[in-house]
């Protein structure tokens, strides 16, 4: 008689392959320049499309050093670094030492920064909303729960280190 963990293990293996396809065209929709473009456009602010996702993750993330916001957005240091001295120079980010290691730069969003992602906030709960009108809510309600869960695994998964 096969183990309860021997069948938990199938099921596992078998929906991997689902799930990897579907985390592949989300995140290849996400990535999308034309989806930055768009909300950018629905935000109805003006911001190098190449700097919206930069603004947004020092937003939702800082005060974060250039190194690890590199690490998180699958770019380069040296890129990352010369688009966050521009979010600087634009008002939109302040850069500072970190209080725990001086060496590290931190940036953290400034008030008119923090105004305009609560603009692509707005955007994105327009757009949110015409996405998941047709959804049952309880069907929302545990997307977002077991994407929350998801989340939470990956982020304490020893693997990604």
């Amino acid at each position: 008689m096969p183990s309860t963990n021997n069948v938990q293990n199938t099921h596992i293996s078998e929906r991997i392959h689902e799930l990897h396809g579907s985390l592949l065209e989300i995140v290849s929709a996400m990535n999308r320049p034309q989806r930055d473009e768009a909300m950018v456009r629905e935000a109805g602010i003006s911001l190098d499309r190449a700097l919206f996702p930069l603004l947004v993750g020092i937003e939702r993330l800082g005060p974060i050093g250039v190194v690890e916001l590199a690490d998180r957005t699958g770019r380069d240091y040296t890129t990352v670094s010369r688009q966050v001295a521009k979010l600087e120079s634009l008002g939109l980010v302040r850069r500072q030492p970190s209080a725990s290691d001086r060496r590290v730069s931190e940036a953290t969003v400034t008030v008119k920064g923090k105004a305009m992602t609560d603009r692509v906030d707005a955007a994105r709960e327009r757009i949110g909303i015409e996405i998941f009108k047709t959804w049952d809510p309880n069907d929302l309600d545990n997307l977002v729960r077991l994407m929350r869960k998801f989340a939470d695994a990956l982020k304490d998964d020893p693997a990604k280190s």
